[in-house]
């Protein structure tokens, strides 16, 4: 049991990062980081111009599939696999490597040796006070940790003494902020012609030192039409927010004694047009703004259809959509959906002061253009955050990704 000053500490910790040791909420330099396959390239950001500068680059042992800094910023962790995504073809290469973050500019150089891991890591946290690293497994579906050593290199794995259910196709690994659960993000996977539909869930488990415990499946209607993706928590109020990757929805939750209410408190849509799906669509990422007032999550959408001897883009919503939070209840309002000028926004991060927010688009699409087909590419998008949490399209910067994915982003506060 943590005591009263330690508790206190975490929540300050937590409540001054909000999106988990990403960023405090004030204004200073910040680092944004991109990757096209194993090649992990820095930006240099400006927040008043909204404006993003590449610099160097560097290449990591696979390709890069997530990344966490630790809590005190000047180290971060990437996993790394050569495995393709989803449920494609295997590889052999898989690792979590420490990169030290120069406080001056952001630049990484290599902090110890990297770990090496069993299988495919889809996502990765730290703990709220980065002493483990919380790894994700897709398939088979899994959640190992191991610990951080004093000198933030990376150590053993910690022995859980299971066996658990961790569900079926883990998506993402979080620790709640008073650092007492561990939740793993189970997405399941949608039904065929040929085959059933796989549950979805939230396997949710006490955490203590690195060690698991008591786990809890959150599955409404025993998973089934429930596909989970991402989740982020109020960085002060006791309310977790959940995209529904499968249905198109934002799911909301109460923590109640440090548990959560399995309950489900509010249901809200994430598309501009729910009555008109034009193509397979897909929830994804979620993040609380750092002043806890509003809520962001993405559409995306890229299946295509022939045209004309070609694979074109077949429609659909490729967006932001920003909630207001109710302040006394949590509840989420949508008031904005905003095309993001890209196709498929994997994944999109805010700056630490809350006036900046970018978007990742991980591949290129043709698009029919009237009679004619263009070629969008992958890239980043940025957008202004007003006060009323609306955005504005600045610009977008187009990346060349050739075969390759343009997979993951983040910023981080210096």
């Amino acid at each position: 049991m943590l005591d009263r000053r330690t508790f206190m500490s975490l929540m300050a910790t937590a409540a001054a990062m909000p999106q988990a040791a990403w960023a405090q909420p004030k204004p200073g330099k910040v680092a944004l980081y991109a990757n096209v396959g194993a090649v992990l390239t820095r930006y240099e950001v400006d927040v008043e111009g909204a404006t993003l500068t590449p610099r160097e680059s560097i290449t990591l042992p696979a390709g890069v599939q997530y990344a966490w800094p630790h809590v005190s910023r000047r180290y971060l962790y990437v996993a790394t696999s050569s495995s393709a995504s989803g449920t494609g073809p295997a590889g052999t290469d898989h690792h979590v490597s420490a990169y030290r973050i120069d406080p001056a500019n952001g630049a990484l150089t290599p902090h110890g040796k990297p770990i090496a891991l069993p299988t495919r890591p889809i996502h990765m946290t730290t703990d709220i006070p980065s002493e483990h690293v919380l790894v994700a497994f897709n398939n088979p579906s899994y959640l190992r940790v191991y610990r951080i050593n004093a000198d933030a290199t990376l150590g053993d794995e910690v022995k859980q003494p299971g066996p658990f259910d961790f569900g079926i196709y883990g998506h993402q690994a979080r620790v709640s902020l008073d650092n007492r659960l561990a939740i793993l993000v189970t997405r399941g996977n949608e039904g065929t012609p040929t085959k059933a539909e796989d549950p979805g869930a939230l396997k949710v488990f006490d955490y203590k030192n690195g060690v698991l415990s008591n786990e809890v499946s959150i599955a409404p209607n025993n998973g089934k039409e429930f596909g989970p993706r991402h989740l982020d928590f109020h960085p002060t109020k006791p309310w977790m927010y959940v995209s529904i990757e499968t249905q198109n929805k934002m799911f909301t939750y109460q923590m109640e004694n440090g548990k959560i209410n399995p309950r489900l408190a509010f249901r809200a849509e994430t598309l501009a047009e729910p009555k008109n799906i034009r193509a397979r669509q897909a929830a994804g990422t979620v993040h609380v703004h750092p002043n806890g007032r509003f809520l962001y999550g993405c559409n995306r959408a890229q299946d295509t259809v022939e045209f004309e001897g070609k694979q074109v883009f077949k429609g659909g919503e490729n967006s932001i959509v920003v909630y207001s939070i109710n302040q006394s209840t949590g509840e989420p309002t949508q008031i904005q959906n905003i095309e993001t000028r890209g196709i498929h926004p994997r994944t999109f991060h805010i700056d630490p002061s809350g006036r900046m927010l970018v978007a990742q688009h991980n591949l290129p699409v043709l698009v029919r253009d009237g009679a004619a087909v263009k070629n969008v590419p992958a890239g980043l998008s940025v957008f202004r955050i007003g006060a009323d949490g609306k955005l504005d399209f600045v610009r977008k910067y187009d990346v060349e990704v050739g075969d390759k994915l343009m997979f993951w982003m983040g910023m981080v506060a210096l």
